[in-house]
């Protein structure tokens, strides 16, 4: 075998295995239960998609497509990271709750009470 016919059959075999990889990922983002779920099949569809895009790149020999494959991973992990501090500020509540269940997401509407002999020991701010 050449080693032409090598890499056209690797390139061949990457493009399948990564094209049912992306599949799978988009599944998972429609049915995953949760958003921190649909996060994480993002961030891997980023991912997918930067590897679709290197073997394109190596196929053709076009290899500008690498620039684009290295732009699209920055902006996949500041998407990442918006989209991680988006969960983090709305809280981690499900998103299907169970009847009877409780909402940890939201505070306690009454503040807990000092116990007696504690009220008067709180401390200051840099205090040890």
């Amino acid at each position: 075998m050449t080693p032409a016919a090598v890499l056209s059959t690797a390139s061949g075999l990457a493009l399948v295995l990564l094209s049912l990889a992306l599949l799978m990922t988009v599944l998972r983002i429609v049915r995953g239960p949760t958003l921190p779920d649909r996060v994480l099949g993002l961030d891997m569809l980023v991912a997918i998609a930067i590897g679709l895009i290197a073997v394109i790149a190596v196929r053709t020999g076009f290899y500008l497509y690498i620039d684009i494959a290295i732009a699209l991973g920055l902006v996949g992990f500041l998407a990442t990271v918006a989209f991680a501090r988006f969960i983090l500020t709305r809280g981690l509540a499900p998103e299907r709750m169970s009847p009877g269940a409780t909402d940890v997401s939201r505070p306690n509407p009454s503040p807990a009470r000092p116990r007696p002999g504690q009220a008067g020991r709180r401390k200051r701010k840099g205090a040890r």
